[in-house]
């Protein structure tokens, strides 16, 4: 099923090579781990119920918003057009400034394994820098008129005719 070829002839395995994929899963990894550090009823149980709640909440938004980027990474590729392909990558940098963000939270909270936090915050910095390489592959030429106007080439209008 995954490996049957898309419009634009990616398998899911070449997706699996790419290096931003690559670095989306280990991202997942290290929050997963947060998540299940955090849901250790023993070593949080100094603190209030409502304070393990907000904590365990903070945990699960940062795994959940870790789960987000891999998907979109693929249906980006997998769209090939420049809207398409742009609209995930919007919801990509926005789940990882939320991660950045839930780090944060996390420590504030007394997450107490704050390595696991400076990991995470390092691999969403190198995740960054392959975002940006990767998004500038983008071939903005290959689109369909965004009607909402959010994702048109550089001089394109939601109202102009398609190319």
């Amino acid at each position: 099923m995954f490996e049957e070829e898309d419009e634009t002839g990616k398998s899911h395995s070449e997706f699996e090579k790419m290096p931003i994929y690559k670095k989306a899963w280990h991202i997942f990894d290290v929050a997963d781990k947060i998540a299940s550090l955090v849901n250790d009823e023993e070593e949080y149980v100094s603190l209030e119920e409502s304070e393990r709640s907000l904590l365990r909440h903070h945990a699960e938004q940062l795994r959940n918003d870790a789960l987000l980027i891999c998907p979109k990474i693929a249906g980006a590729e997998g769209g090939d057009l420049y809207d398409i392909r742009m609209e995930n990558a919007t919801i990509i940098r926005k789940a990882a400034r939320e991660i950045q963000t839930g780090c944060s939270g996390l420590e504030i909270w007394g997450f107490k394994h704050t390595e696991y936090l400076e990991l995470l915050w390092n691999e969403i910095e190198e995740f960054r820098i392959l975002f940006v390489e990767w998004v500038n592959t983008f071939d903005q030429w290959n689109y369909i008129v965004d009607r909402w106007g959010l994702f048109n080439p550089p001089g394109i209008n939601h109202d102009d005719e398609e190319n």
